[in-house]
């Protein structure tokens, strides 16, 4: 009797994890149908794409022209203030160390569009 209970345990453990198993499948099939329902034409196709279309390049080089575009303007705001300084020091200060951080920054945005553009062509 006890050998029957196991046997039974058994077959039905299997079947169960049959069941489990094959509804995973259709599931994941049903899912995968939906995503290329819901694509359309002009979405990329994968997230890192080498020719630059992929979603992470387009979001990282979008942020990066946008900080370097941030960059240029601080840069012609303390050209700005250094030509209307008219002599005075803490006002010149201000505007050496405005056009140095811009400088910085501009630095750091064409060095990280170099960083980002290298490693994603690594993938």
């Amino acid at each position: 009797m006890k050998k029957l209970i196991i046997k039974a345990s058994q077959a039905l453990s299997g079947a169960a994890a049959l069941a489990t198993l094959s509804a995973g499948k259709v599931m994941a099939l049903s899912v995968r149908d939906g995503i290329n329902a819901a694509k359309t034409d002009d979405m990329p196709s994968d997230l890192i794409n080498n020719s630059g279309t992929g979603v992470i390049s387009n979001i990282t080089n979008t942020i990066l022209y946008v900080l370097g575009f941030i960059s240029v303007v601080m840069l012609i705001i303390g050209g700005v203030k250094y030509a209307l300084s008219a002599g005075d020091a803490k006002a010149v200060t201000d505007a050496k160390n405005t056009i140095l951080y811009a400088l910085i920054g501009l630095v750091i945005a064409i060095l990280s569009y170099a960083i980002v553009n290298f490693i994603v062509g690594l993938f």
